[in-house]
């Protein structure tokens, strides 16, 4: 098995467009991680560059302790699964999945010992005799999977297997998934723009945005402590909420002010020597949904940070409602209780939890305090 080192990687087209610049990172061996971020942040050309498709402009990678810069991709001991299957139509499931090794001149007795057992890790032995037009979207990429399983790489690299499914395979095949990687024991490299797909998968996730890398951390960390406002906005559903507001501080208590809106901040926060600075100044304000609250319970003893909000419009999303609300000209989601009597066009009070609000600077979108 195999770690991976990225050392200050840039890759630059022609014309001036840099697509990753600055990449680096330690993957440690058997790790799951994922690379997440809006579509053009740069997560597939990174994956591309690991698999030799791509040409390193600067810096060094290393798979395990050797440099794979001018490794030719065959070389490499990596296995790539794509977004599309690329199956072969006219070729059984066994075939498919041996095609590769047929390539390598592998034994036939060896070919046949890989192949079932990746169909038994995956649960396709059923389906190796079928042609790829008998199986549904969840099959075929469980085929995808096992031709890349049969190589037994170092590190396996998948570019957005799952996009093709729908929601409802899409969530199992993400536990499919968890459990392979456990199975297997491999370095897994896995892009997606799906925060979801990263939250539930990834040992360590990876956001990028514009080419840079924003922030590594396990999915809990990411979530709980961002580093700046993207990062904050980007992991999460519903996303948070950011106010635009200033802080104010009277005798030894500290605010969030927004129009008529005052939110005492607890003790510890307050005394928290970064806030020093921002006293008086306009911040951003970052509070996630589940701590906007309206049952009863909460709005008595929340009495210090409790607005009055309007509903716009609410969503019954089975065991929660989202309430899509405006504070004094500022829009806010609270993900509150299936028992919320809460409807559009009510006027309610909303206590917000002030010890999970995150304070950011305004000009450089960095966290002030958690």
């Amino acid at each position: 098995m195999a770690s991976l080192s990225f050392k200050h990687i840039y890759k630059k087209y022609p014309g001036g467009v840099t697509a990753v610049s600055d990449f680096s990172l330690e993957i440690k061996d058997k790790e799951f991680l994922i690379l997440v971020g809006p579509s053009g942040c740069g997560k597939t050309t990174t994956l591309r560059m690991i698999a030799g498709l791509e040409e390193i402009t600067e810096g060094e990678l290393f798979i395990g302790d050797r440099l794979v810069n001018d490794v030719a991709p065959k070389d490499r001991d990596i296995a790539m699964v794509f977004q599309s299957y690329a199956l072969y139509p006219h070729m059984s499931v066994f075939d498919n999945m041996a095609f590769g090794l047929k390539l390598r001149k592998t034994p036939k007795e060896e070919i046949k010992r890989r192949v079932e057992e990746a169909a038994r890790i995956l649960d396709i032995t059923h389906l190796l005799d079928r042609r790829p037009k008998a199986l549904s979207g969840g099959q075929k990429q469980r085929v995808a999977l096992g031709r890349a399983i049969v190589r037994e790489p170092k590190v396996f690299l998948l570019d957005e297997p799952l996009s093709n499914l729908d929601a409802k395979r899409r969530a199992s095949m993400r536990t499919e998934l968890t459990k392979i990687h456990q199975k297997l024991g491999t370095t897994f490299v896995y892009v997606t723009h799906d925060q979801v797909e990263a939250m539930t998968m990834a040992t360590r996730i990876v956001v990028m945005n514009d080419g840079l890398i924003q922030q590594v951390d396990t999915p809990q960390n990411l979530y709980d402590y961002p580093i700046n406002t993207f990062v904050a906005g980007f992991i999460g559903t519903p996303q948070m909420n950011f106010i635009n507001c200033t802080l104010e501080k009277k005798d030894n208590d500290v605010y969030v002010c927004w129009g008529k809106n005052m939110l005492k901040l607890p003790e510890e926060k307050a005394k928290n020597p970064a806030l020093a600075d921002y006293i008086g100044k306009e911040v951003v304000a970052g509070i996630r949904p589940e701590c906007l609250h309206d049952e009863p319970m909460y709005l008595s003893s929340m009495a210090d940070s409790t607005i009055d909000a309007y509903v716009d419009v609410t969503e019954l999303m089975g065991a929660e409602i989202y309430l899509y609300l405006t504070s004094e000209e500022q829009s806010l989601t609270a993900r509150v209780s299936a028992r919320s009597v809460a409807r559009t066009g009510d006027s309610i009070k909303i206590a917000i939890d002030a010890s999970r609000i995150h304070i950011f600077d305004k000009d450089t979108e960095k966290i002030v305090i958690h």
